[in-house]
This record gives C-alpha cells, sequence and structure tokens, in this order.
C-alpha cells in the first residue's frame, strides 16, 4: 500500500492549540489524512489566530502564525465545557484513528476528555498527549519558557546578552518527536490492532535537543557561556568574515584539511602557523585566529571569496534574510497556498520530503 494511499484512510481529531500539537495535525493533512481541528468559540479559537504582526489586516480571520501550523484541516468550533459539544466531539472520536491533545490533565479530567474517556468510545484509538513538563504537571510552558529552563537560553547570544531563538524550536523539535512517536504506535497498531497513548514534553524534547552541549556538561563539566555563532568545541566555526564590498559570510570549518584549505586562499601555507595545524590549536587560540582571518577577507569581494571557498572545498554560507531565502528554488518549492476561511494569499511551508519508489 503507497503511503498516501495509507494516510488518506486516517482519521485525525486534533485538540491542539498553538504550535507542536498543530503542526502535527498539519503534517498528516500534507499527507492526505482527514484532520478535524477543535476550537473553543469561547475564546475565539486557537489563540494564534490573533497573534498578528502589526501590520496584518486587524479583521482578518487568523494570524500569518495560524496559516503556518494548520494546513488542510476542516475546522469545527465546540465548547466542550457543555454536554451537547462534547457529545458531538465524542462522535467523531468514535470513528477516528488519532487523538491529538495538549490539555493539561487537570483540564482533560475537568472537561471529561482524558484518556479513559476516550478509550470508553474508541478502545484501539491511538493519542498522541503533548505536555509542557509532565502530565501531572499544572505548569503551562510555552516556548519561551522552556528555553529559559532546559539551558538554551544560557547560552544563548553573546557576553552578557541573552538571545532566544527566534523560531518557537522546542516546540518545532517536540512536534517532530511526535510525529516519530505517531508512525510508531501506527505500525504497533497495525501489527496488534491495539491504541496507544504517547506523551511527548516540551521540557523533555529541549532536553534531548542539547546533544553535544549536554555531553560537553556530563562528561566534563563544561558550562557553556554565551559565544554568538561560534561553537564551543570547533574552529573557526562560526567566525563571520567580511567582505571588501560589505558581505557577511560564515565560516563552519570541521577539520584540519579544510582549514588548509582556508588558509591557501589568503596565500598562507599552514606550515607558517603550526599552532592552527589542529583544532584543538584553534580553540586554544581563537581570537587571534579570526583577527587574522577578518583582516585578510577584507582585501577580497565576497565573489572571490565564495569563488574559492567553494572550489576548495571550504563549507561556508552567505548570510541571508527572508527574502534572499525564499529566492531560492529549493525553498519555493516548499511553499504552499494555505486557503482559510477565504484568505487566499495563505502560506504553509511544507514539513513532507517523501517520494514513492
Amino acid at each position: 500500500m503507497e503511503l498516501n494511499t495509507f494516510f488518506d484512510k486516517l482519521k485525525v481529531v486534533e485538540l491542539a492549540g498553538v504550535l507542536a500539537g498543530p503542526l502535527v495535525g498539519s503534517f498528516l493533512a500534507e499527507l492526505g489524512a482527514e484532520v478535524l481541528k477543535i476550537e473553543n468559540p469561547k475564546t475565539g479559537g486557537d489563540v494564534t489566530r490573533t497573534w498578528k504582526l502589526p501590520e496584518e489586516n486587524p479583521l482578518a480571520d487568523c494570524s500569518a502564525y495560524y496559516h503556518a501550523a494548520n494546513f488542510g484541516k476542516k475546522v469545527l468550533m465546540l465548547d466542550l465545557s457543555g454536554g451537547q459539544d462534547r457529545n458531538v466531539l465524542f462522535q467523531y472520536i468514535e470513528q477516528a484513528d488519532v487523538v491529538i491533545s495538549n490539555f493539561q490533565k487537570a483540564t482533560a479530567e475537568k472537561l471529561s476528555i482524558d484518556e479513559l474517556a476516550i478509550r470508553t468510545v474508541n478502545a484501539s484509538i491511538i493519542i498522541i498527549q503533548l505536555n509542557a513538563f509532565d502530565y501531572d504537571d499544572p505548569r503551562p510552558g510555552y516556548d519561551l519558557v522552556m528555553q529559559a529552563e532546559s539551558g538554551f537560553l544560557s547560552m544563548s547570544g553573546e557576553g552578557t546578552s541573552y538571545a532566544k531563538m527566534p523560531v518557537a524550536m522546542v516546540d518545532v523539535i517536540a512536534a517532530h518527536q511526535m510525529k516519530e512517536a505517531l508512525l510508531l504506535a501506527i505500525i504497533h497498531k497495525m501489527r496488534t490492532g491495539r491504541g496507544s497513548t504517547v506523551h511527548v514534553s516540551l521540557y523533555k524534547a529541549a532536553i534531548s535537543a542539547l546533544v553535544n552541549q549536554a555531553t560537553n556538561y556530563l562528561m566534563e563539566g563544561h558550562l557553556p557561556q554565551r559565544i554568538g555563532t561560534r561553537h564551543p568545541n570547533i574552529a573557526p566555526y562560526g567566525e563571520i568574515l567580511v567582505s571588501s564590498d560589505k558581505v557577511p559570510l560564515m565560516l563552519a570549518v570541521g577539520s584540519d584539511a579544510q582549514f588548509a584549505r582556508l588558509l591557501s586562499i589568503f596565500n598562507t601555507p599552514v606550515s607558517l602557523h603550526p599552532e592552527w595545524s589542529s583544532n584543538a590549536g584553534r580553540l586554544t587560540e581563537r581570537l587571534k585566529l579570526s583577527n587574522f582571518l577578518s583582516a585578510h577577507a577584507l582585501n577580497f569581494t565576497a565573489e572571490f571569496l565564495e569563488v574559492n571557498l567553494l572550489n576548495n572545498g571550504v563549507p561556508f554560507a552567505r548570510i541571508k534574510d527572508l527574502s534572499d531565502v525564499f529566492q531560492e528554488p529549493n525553498s519555493q518549492s516548499m511553499v504552499m497556498k494555505n486557503n482559510i476561511a477565504g484568505q487566499e494569499n495563505g502560506f504553509y511551508i511544507s514539513n513532507i520530503a517523501f517520494s514513492p519508489a
């Protein structure tokens, strides 16, 4: 069975708002699933409907932010505090394969839409439950809270200035973990006929994403400092060179061989600087190395540097803004029209990179 044919038959009820949970629903909708998003009419629906930029139309039904996480869904406004609307919800759950929820435990129990209530009407359903911390923990949690609580904020920025990630990256990571768990639960159900309940925590998703920063601390007691774009383990990695025509280029040198080729662009054999021949030496003399590279880069145009970095196999990037990014064919191919409530100018960035053989 082809994947798109399989997901065409999947029915999903989404009891989730903001970003992480809705991203999972959008992922399934992209694959062809029938996704029903439940929103509360008393609060005006998903709160992100009102998260509008100053330049957005104040009369529009929803924000650009809402478009980012709500592709291809049918929306139904239900007041789940009332028995009639809750009965409508359970009629849909009875026929569904998946429920995605980010209700806190106390709220779910108060509304009688907790796991026990859901399984009473559909014993084999897959429940994907997103929590802020743990399911029993009543603390609410937005992405920024998680960036602070998990240590990301402590090492983001430079000097004494903190810098949050410019998108809700913890939500995005948690959404990917929910999708992974959901696909495992689908395989389990196909093999056994039984459903599953999956718990994903924003906090634990953030902790799992610390990867090398976590092991640097756990193994060596290293507390990361705020060093901007630079990498704690590698140099020059994250150093920014400015060309003679004022174009910033970022280096991502990951090996001694790449560094030697970088120096050759500036007509400097690495033998002239044996102290920089190893990554350890480059880390020790990072400031001196950075000043050396910056001074030499100022002698050349961005075009010269880009051509020579590319030809020498030295990883680098031109620092682009979004107007640059969405002129790239690879980026344009990911942009999908997303019409919600007559908003024909809505857009959504595709999550899918799947081509059946």
